[in-house]
């Protein structure tokens, strides 16, 4: 008896465990124009290629949902969010935002005031679960051609100084960092790595930012 009993929970517990994997995974992302990916196409935005890089490895993912617009500053965004009255749960939430505040000349104090109440929310899109959140350095579009007749040394020192802040405030929330910003400065010497206006990242370098968070992506589902 003792041994049907053990064979029994055996087979009802590896069903429920094989169930629950087959459950698709879900993604919120949360961003401006680089994440919604102005001047590529849907395929290229780095949500939806972090997506395809997690089916290869075997999960199941549904299309990820992007709350995001080109231009968009912290508080836009926080507008943004309200509007659109998420009442669901993630399994996954990125977050990139900050570019356009500093582009307007707001200073770090506002910022980081703003993004810590936007990474706030996107832990409760995420159950709660700071783990399952991954917030993304904001790029250096100084070294684009967009920038050609601006002070690239201010911008650069300007956009560390953000991403210093989003940093910090991502440790203290203690949710998982990808520092992108590097890959967007070899834009310098590698005009591939920006799109048709001179401005923003090209699908080429997306590819990098997803592969570069599909292992924090992994760590968060397992």
């Amino acid at each position: 008896m003792l041994g049907l009993m053990l064979f029994c929970c055996s087979f009802f517990c590896s069903n429920q465990i094989s169930d629950t994997t087959m459950i698709p995974v879900t993604y919120l992302a949360l961003g401006d124009s680089y994440t919604i990916g102005e001047q590529v196409s849907a395929s290229e935005r780095f949500p939806v290629q972090a997506a395809a890089l997690l089916r290869e490895q075997g999960f199941e993912v549904t299309d990820p949902e992007i709350i995001a617009t080109t231009g968009w500053t912290t508080d836009e965004l926080e507008a943004g969010i309200a509007a659109t009255h998420i009442s669901k749960t993630y399994d996954i939430v990125t977050l990139l935002i900050g570019v356009n505040n500093q582009y307007r000349g707001r200073s770090v104090e506002e910022y980081e005031t703003e993004f810590t109440a936007l990474l706030q929310k996107a832990i409760v899109f995420a159950g709660n679960n700071p783990s399952h959140v991954v917030v993304l350095s904001i790029p250096d579009w100084g070294v684009t051609p967009f920038a050609a007749d601006r002070d690239r040394e201010q911008i650069r020192r300007e956009i560390d100084a953000y991403n210093a802040a989003n940093k910090a405030i991502a440790e203290e929330w203690l949710v998982p960092y990808l520092d992108i910003t590097h890959f967007t400065r070899e834009a310098a010497h590698d005009p591939e790595l920006v799109a048709g206006d001179g401005l923003h990242p090209s699908g080429k370098d997306y590819s990098r930012w997803a592969k570069a968070l599909l292992p924090l992506l992994q760590q968060a589902l397992h």
